[in-house]
């Protein structure tokens, strides 16, 4: 329960933060609803004074023309105070989910690929998408209800009071009894809310890595298996989807229980009141005037309430979805702290000082590890798998942050100057060759697109393309070989201008041409003037090495 709290305490924290930003459309919106109050009150007073003029009056129809107009403008004016609202809100809404894919973004970059690694792809995606989208309602619509819920009943309350207390009593008493039963609700509500969008991040992960593996579950025999574990899990988002709707349907029963028995009793009490079978208090000065008034105003009463309750929901839902992000938050800040730089020599590149590096539950993946790495240098990192090579890699790149010790690169901490990387699976997207080609030089014009392939030697497999550069490949580079993702990717790196390039065993499970092709572009790539860091067992790649060091359960020699 302590968690619980504590949970939904940083997550209604996280969702004020994000709220900051857009105060002043929230205040608009506000406004626009008190607008569309008084037009309420306007209207119904007119249509109640024109109804008590021709029956009781009985005014002619000539006299009743501008009446009749105040009525339409009052009409007109409550439609663009309600659009203007709803325009406020979606506004509002549309900024603050802006604001925060914007800020997943660069909690992402802040973690790395290291830290994201036990996060499944479907996960992030559902993050991006679906809990980003369910922020919607909460500035949308509750964040400015929630106000008006207040102001609007007050306003009309003010105005029953002014002709009939009796009847405003009777709302009075029906009005706090909604919130309540709402807020009791809504300590339910908050908690599935959570589990709701825990089930649709673990659905989503697990009907991908069962697509994902279909190949391997086929030959294996598993398909069967495979289906039935889908199927217990989309049972239990369901189970947790119709726990959701129930606590909603709940406290929409609730409010509407209440609203209508209050209007009932002021109904009653307003008929018999004209009848004149009441006569305590100022029933006996109840007129169809005032009577009809105070009818027509009384739905309009519970009206905010109403509209509060069907977007409690979206608050529930906010916070549900606010939890996981408001957690990434902190996580990102905690490794966000500045590292400190060692001094080199003018001609040194990189620059490591006493480099440590711990992850949790795991032997020390580095242990006091020192280097000097001079511009256009090649440097090899061999030894075991496991003796640390990437994560000295990751530790460069500024995916993760060393436990001790000092980086320097380019006389700045990891991370705040552009590098390129090159790591045993190729990064491809679905797109054109060229438009993955442009991920490192989006200005890059065709004839620099066609050196860089050229320089990887994929020219000939280019030619034998029907769209040339815009020939599309599939996710992950489907169309193409491993080889030839491979060499793509370092097309990429070749038209990146950055003077390190960090490569993590780039002829890993390719056959010989394809290494062939890779190391002939790799030495092309050093005589350029750049600088290299290669992770490998490859003999030839330790031969482009100017020198070499060995790893060894995270211990660094000169070989």
């Amino acid at each position: 329960m302590k968690a619980i709290t504590e949970s939904g305490r940083r997550s209604r924290s996280w969702l004020r933060q994000q709220g900051l930003a857009v105060r002043g459309l929230l205040r608009a919106a506000v406004l626009a609803g008190v607008l569309q109050t008084l037009a309420i009150i306007v209207q119904m007073g007119l249509i109640a004074w024109l109804v008590h003029a021709l029956l009781i009056v009985g005014l002619p129809f000539t006299s009743l023309f501008w009446p009749a107009g105040g009525l339409l403008l009052a009409i007109i004016l409550r439609a663009f105070a309600q659009a203007a609202q709803e325009r406020c809100g979606q506004h509002a809404s549309a900024r603050v989910r802006q604001q925060v894919r914007e800020q997943l973004a660069a909690d992402w970059s802040l973690l790395g690929p290291v830290r994201l690694a036990d996060r499944s792809s479907a996960m992030l995606t559902n993050q991006w998408v679906e809990q980003v989208e369910a922020l919607d309602g909460y500035y949308a619509r509750y964040l400015p209800q929630q106000w008006l819920a207040l102001l609007s009943p007050l306003l009309i309350l003010l105005l029953v009071f002014w002709l009939d207390w009796l009847a405003a009593l009777f709302l009075l008493l029906a009005a706090p009894l909604i919130p309540l039963f709402m807020a009791l609700i809504g300590m339910s509500a908050e908690k599935i809310s959570q589990q709701h969008v825990l089930e649709a991040g673990r659905l989503a992960g697990h009907f991908l890595d069962r697509v994902r593996s279909l190949t391997s579950l086929q030959l294996f025999g598993q398909t069967g298996a495979a289906t039935a574990s889908i199927r217990d899990a989309a049972e239990r988002y369901r189970s947790v989807t119709m726990r959701t709707l129930r606590v909603a349907f709940l406290s929409s029963a609730v409010l509407e229980f209440f609203a209508s028995v209050a209007i009932a009793v002021v109904a009653m009490y307003i008929g018999f009141g004209l009848l004149g079978y009441i006569d305590y208090g100022p029933a006996g000065q109840l007129t169809l005037f005032s009577g009809l008034l105070i009818l027509l105003l009384a739905p309009e009463f519970f009206q905010p309430l109403r509209s509060l309750a069907q977007s409690y929901h979206d608050r529930a839902a906010a916070l549900g979805a606010a939890d996981g992000m408001a957690a990434l938050q902190v996580e990102a800040a905690s490794v966000a702290r500045p590292q400190m730089v060692v001094s080199g020599s003018d001609d040194s590149l990189v620059q490591i000082s006493g480099l440590s590096l711990d992850y949790p539950g795991r032997d020390r993946a580095l242990d006091q590890v020192s280097l000097d790495i001079r511009r256009a240098e090649v440097v090899a990192l061999v030894g075991p798998s496991g003796s640390g090579k990437s994560s000295l890699l990751h530790c460069l790149a500024g995916f993760v942050t060393p436990t001790t010790g000092a980086i320097s690169l380019f006389g700045q901490s990891p991370g705040q100057q552009p590098l390129a990387w090159l790591g045993q699976q190729p990064f491809l997207i679905k797109g054109s060759w060229a438009e993955n080609l442009r991920l490192t030089a989006p200005q890059a014009d065709t004839s620099v697109l066609l050196q860089a392939i050229e320089a990887v030697g994929l020219s000939a497999l280019l030619a034998a393309q029907p769209q040339g550069l815009d020939t599309l490949l599939g996710e992950g580079g489907r169309g193409l070989s491993g080889g030839q993702a491979q060499r793509l990717a370092l097309a990429r790196v070749w038209l990146s201008d950055a003077p390190l390039v960090l490569l993590d065993e780039p002829t890993a499970s390719l056959d010989e041409h394809s290494e062939g092709a890779v190391i002939v572009a790799l030495r092309a790539l050093a005589a350029s003037g750049r600088t290299l860091v290669i992770a490998t067992h490859h003999p030839s790649l330790m031969a482009l090495a100017s020198r070499r060091y060995h790893l060894e359960k995270g211990r660094l020699a000169d070989v």
